[in-house]
């Protein structure tokens, strides 16, 4: 009954005509820059993100995730219609939709995107009212030696379902937490790691490392394909799925929203691995495994509900324990810090309204995309025509004018610009940025709680063990380390992440 009770709280601060209008204008937003070829989630996160400073928390919060549905759907658009993924959870849905569209059903891929979306997004609503109190109310037992030990396993689990070689994955989380050190210790108010540089003082700013990463490093690799394009946009007529699509999709949309819910609240990426993992286990067991990667409905079915599911529930970590599992949810605790809210449990009983509101708003979202992004197919399908070097100085100064107005200082353009320039490096030598952003945001709150434990236990590095909750996250990072020394797990995930 407290949760039907929640629930009208989230509903009576989500359906005003402000936050509703927010909420829309993000999904609407979302969409139309995810859509572009090569610009996901985070980027286009990153983008935004300064256009919410001025609104209230609770509009802001609803907005950015309202961008985080759009974004997640632009991707499937750009992958079935011109096989180019706008994000890495999109890669196995290219694999059948791009097929599906060359025998001129695109639309009806277009449409079961859609609905898997829809209704994944749904359950893993109701999942996140009924998960969230319950690890809220654990995660108040937490203390120091416990968040130090859970950003431990977090930072390890990223780096096993990390793409790409793992001593890469490895380097670029050292990479960040060594990026995040930068600036005033906030013991001793000595300043390191600034050479000299009075702007660094505060640190590197976040919004600027992300745009740069994400933004600028995409839109320089974007250039290099853009002859690979070639968008499939004559055919979109008859987009609601047949009967027999129906009986196709039902079983994989279920099955792709539970696999989805459950791997999405891991740490290092859940979407990702969520679509991947559907994928596999629909071609286990379909009757029609030959057809997959020929254009089989269920290959479309699968990975966009247990996608959309995987990015809904990576909301549980970040609203529960104040811990980012990815990327976007980093960034979304940059906007709770912005905005003065501090992440972690107290957000349930200090603001219920934000927290339940911004629930709630997660099925306004995928309600407003469902009804919004179907008519307008058509539209988003003639945007991937503009040529990629007529849109990416409009991109660009898009991106400058967010950053500048952080600070108001032109510094924080430099940074944007040098690590745009280090982004693009990165993704030439085939390293994964996320795990570097996740070490980024990480590290300082690692290093705060390492520091709050050595002092409760006088310097004694033990009470990470001698306390349950700590020793027992510790033994899931040493089983999550331990896992990649095993020749069939490295097969197994190399092969996962092949198509990449």
């Amino acid at each position: 009954m407290d949760v039907i009770t929640d629930l009208m709280l989230g509903f009576g601060t989500a359906i005003t005509p402000l936050n509703l209008m927010y909420c829309l204008a993000g999904v609407f937003l979302g969409t139309l820059i995810g859509v572009l070829p090569g610009l996901g989630p985070v980027a286009t996160i990153a983008m935004l993100l300064p256009a919410t400073f001025g609104l209230p928390p609770v509009s802001a919060l609803i907005m950015l995730a309202g961008i985080y549905y759009g974004a997640q759907y632009g991707g499937s658009t750009t992958a079935i219609l011109i096989n180019l993924p706008g994000e890495s959870s999109s890669l196995v849905t290219a694999l059948d939709g791009y097929a599906m569209a060359r025998k001129g059903r695109a639309g009806v891929a277009l449409a079961t995107a859609a609905i898997g979306s829809f209704f994944a997004g749904t359950v893993a609503t109701l999942l996140i009212a009924l998960a969230a109190p319950p690890l809220a109310e654990i995660a108040l037992k937490f203390g120091p030696p416990e968040y130090f030990s859970l950003m431990v396993l977090g930072l390890l689990a990223s780096v096993v379902l990390a793409h790409g070689p793992l001593l890469k994955a490895i380097g670029m989380i050292v990479l960040g937490l060594l990026l995040g050190l930068v600036g005033t210790d906030p013991n001793a108010a000595v300043q390191r790691f600034t050479l000299g540089v009075p702007e660094l003082s505060d640190g590197l700013n976040f919004v600027a490392v992300a745009m740069g990463m994400f933004g600028l490093g995409e839109i320089i690799k974007n250039l290099e394909n853009e002859s690979d394009r070639s968008a499939l946009v004559g055919k979109l007529a008859n987009m609601m799925p047949t009967r027999e699509d129906w009986k196709r999709i039902v079983g994989p949309i279920v099955r792709g929203t539970v696999v989805g819910s459950v791997l999405g609240i891991l740490p290092g990426g859940g979407a990702i691995l969520s679509s991947f993992a559907a994928y596999s286990l629909e071609k286990k067991i379909s009757p029609r495994s030959d057809e997959f990667g020929k254009g089989a409905i269920e290959g479309v079915a699968a990975p966009e509900s247990a996608n959309n599911a995987g990015a809904q529930t990576s909301f549980i970590p970040m609203l529960t324990l104040g811990i980012p599992s990815n990327p976007v949810m980093a960034l979304m605790i940059g906007a709770l810090i912005i905005h003065g809210v501090q992440p972690g449990p107290s957000v349930m009983t200090e603001q219920p309204a934000l927290f339940w509101g911004l629930i709630v708003s997660m099925w306004i979202g995928n309600l407003f995309l469902i009804i919004l992004n179907l008519p307008l197919v058509g539209v988003w399908a003639r945007m991937l025509m503009i040529p990629y070097h007529i849109l990416f100085p409009g991109i660009m100064v898009f991106c400058a004018v967010g950053v500048f107005s952080l600070n108001n200082t032109p510094f924080d353009l430099y940074v944007m610009v040098v690590f745009g320039l280090l982004g693009y490096i990165l993704i030439k030598l085939n390293c994964e940025l996320a795990p570097m952003l996740l070490g980024f945001i990480l590290g300082p709150m690692m290093e705060e709680y390492l520091r709050r434990s050595l002092t409760l236990s006088r310097g004694d590095p033990m009470i990470f063990l001698h306390r349950p909750i700590s020793a027992a996250l510790l033994v899931l990072a040493a089983v999550a380390l331990c896992l990649v020394l095993f020749p069939w797990f490295r097969r197994t995930r190399a092969a996962a992440f092949a198509e990449d």
